[in-house]
């Protein structure tokens, strides 16, 4: 048999997730919520930069990670 290294992911385990992951789904979840609010306040520019970067950055961010 083989002698092989643990890789990155084999060392935490399949789905150990840590403060950077806390920290970054909570600051997803925050963005998007402000993103939300200035949508119903009627912002066309800001609302939806925050959404976008709650969605395609920072909340896969946080399961990634």
């Amino acid at each position: 048999m083989a002698n092989r290294t643990p890789t990155k992911g084999a060392e935490r385990g399949p789905l150990s997730f840590t403060r950077v992951n806390a920290l970054l789904g909570v600051s997803g979840l925050i963005t998007m919520s402000i993103g939300y609010w200035l949508l119903a306040r009627g912002s066309i520019t800001a609302a939806p930069l925050l959404l976008v970067l709650a969605y395609i950055v920072l909340l896969p961010l946080a399961i990634i990670l």
